[in-house]
């Protein structure tokens, strides 16, 4: 049933309704741009009778997940602290609403407008979002199709992406030690040699792998040479190099993973080697099987004979051969028993054990492969790695935080020596973090210290995950109801369920807000 009423204009003496419009583009269709959104719900509050008194943009966005949504973000956060002055937001289809891959998440950003009063409207389905039955299967179908399209649309870049591969073409990365990218237009003619973070402008344009400066190429040769003659470890090679005052690609010090990783790289017999890993979907990124990799021989010309490769990588499985988690840790657990202890150093020095990063990556961090073999890291390692992690945490935290205030036209100040933010002169805000804690029912506790004085306006904490690796999300409150308090749960009453919020976006409202009350 078509939800317009005929005739396009409003009954006499209706109130007219406040609304606020969602657009949302990403790079894909002319048809979604936002000046064709703008244009359909103007026309659409025209004929509902709609002031449309507020704007939400993001403007070449993924609808995949909220993340990097800015103008989504702002306006569940406006709608949720009751800053927003609309009782309805007008989005042009369900697909700019989003186009995320569990369908439910589209349908929990929409449920936490209505449960604050406000409704969502598509102004450019065919069917009402009343909440009929109807209307709730169609929108189900329409979220599904949205989501649907990603995947069709993620499909065909990488059968895009693949096929420029197989034409020698680079896609993405760094060129490697020894090698430079070289930027062609369409018909192959050379136009450049890249920079770190330079990248092509123009769409037909392509990027090839060529040889770098010569002494680059020449340490390349001697890295292969040396490892195959001397067999000497991978460790030992990057101190020689660092003995040189050699630096990697990346101007850092060689370590054993940056040796392993170039005897490891096919570009140096004229290989491209596409898709080990891969990150579809905006999800975590993945390690691939080898017969999911794209091989293409000869694309550029080799600066390794194809026979020292071979027998690198033959020396490479006797000396380095893949272990699974439980071989890795048989290992660490062998080294613990000769040495008595262990310490990054002690593990980077064993040439018959996989690095320390190494199990950082496989274990998430060296602390949980200890205890994973019953030992117990010294207390002053465990503290010092955590608090560093948190202090990283906290710092990158406010450095987000200062930008987006300030791009909302404030001005805010961080004095690292209290450890406050001042906004405009008159908010001054704390930021702390709350580590997390299981209570002796396995229930989450956090625990922070909140007695600054003389007391701040309002405290931002950081509440962590369990593990305090990552972060939950954000307690913002006035400080006399955090002031004193070091242990808080779940279950806060009024003061966790009002203030919980997943991002710092209220805080920045507040913070606009404030900015423009000292303007006028």
């Amino acid at each position: 049933m078509d939800k317009f009423a005929e005739g396009g204009n409003p009954p006499a003496g209706r109130r007219r309704v406040r609304a606020a419009q969602y657009l949302r583009m990403s790079t894909e269709y002319q048809a979604y741009s936002i000046e064709n959104q703008r244009d359909a719900i103007r026309d659409y509050a025209d004929l509902m009778g709609y002031d449309i008194v507020a704007t939400y943009e993001d403007a070449g966005r993924s609808g995949l997940n909220l993340e990097g949504r800015p103008g989504l973000q702002q306006l569940l956060a406006d709608v949720e602290i009751g800053r927003a002055d609309f009782e309805t937001i007008v989005v042009y289809d369900v697909s700019r609403w989003g186009r995320f891959q569990n369908i439910d998440e589209s349908a929990a950003y929409e449920y936490r407008c209505q449960m604050a009063g406000v409704r969502i409207e598509f102004c450019a389905e065919q069917f009402a979002n009343d909440g009929s039955i109807g209307s709730d299967v169609l929108k189900a179908i329409k979220r599904s199709m949205a989501a649907e399209h990603s995947r069709m649309l993620s499909q065909k870049v990488f059968i895009g992406q693949a096929r420029l591969i197989r034409m020698g073409f680079r896609q993405g990365g760094k060129a490697g030690f020894g090698l430079r990218r070289l930027l062609v237009d369409q018909h192959g003619r050379p136009k450049g040699v890249l920079s770190s973070y330079e990248y092509k402008n123009l769409q037909t344009d392509r990027i090839v792998l060529i040889h770098g400066p010569p002494d680059e190429v020449a340490t390349v040769r001697w890295i292969f040479n040396h490892f195959v003659r001397t067999k000497k470890s991978q460790l030992e090679i990057a101190r020689t190099l660092n003995k040189r005052g050699l630096l990697t690609d990346l101007e850092r010090p060689w370590t054993r993973e940056s040796v392993h990783s170039l005897l490891t790289n096919e570009n140096y017999i004229g290989n491209s080697v596409w898709n080990r890993g891969s990150t579809r979907l905006k999800s975590h990124r993945v390690h691939n099987p080898p017969e999911q990799w794209l091989r293409v021989e000869n694309v550029l010309e080799p600066i390794v004979d194809r026979k020292l490769f071979r027998r690198a990588q033959i020396l490479l499985k006797t000396i380095h051969r893949h272990m699974s988690d439980q071989e890795m840790l048989v290992a660490l657990e062998a080294l613990l028993a000769r040495r008595g202890a262990l310490s990054t150093f002690i593990i980077d020095a064993a040439p018959d054990c996989p690095p320390a990063q190494r199990y950082s990556w496989r274990f998430g961090t060296l602390v949980k492969a200890y205890e994973l073999i019953g030992y117990q890291a010294p207390k002053n390692y465990r503290y010092i790695y955590v608090n560093r992690r948190l202090d990283t945490v906290k710092l990158q935290a406010i450095q987000e935080f200062l930008a987006a205030v300030e791009a909302r036209g404030a001005v805010a100040a961080y004095d690292a020596e209290t450890g406050v933010v001042q906004i405009n002169e008159e908010l001054i805000v704390a930021i702390a973090i709350a580590r997390c804690r299981a209570s002796y029912f396995g229930y989450p506790r956090w625990f922070v210290k909140a007695d600054r004085q003389p007391l701040p306006d309002i405290y931002v904490l950081i509440r962590m995950n369990p593990g305090d690796l990552t972060i939950r999300d954000y307690l913002i409150a006035p400080a006399r109801e955090i002031a004193g308090k070091r242990d808080l749960h779940a279950h806060n009453g009024a003061l966790l369920d009002s203030y919980v919020f997943p991002t710092l976006m209220p805080l920045l409202a507040l913070a606009e807000r404030v900015a423009v009350e000292s303007a006028t």
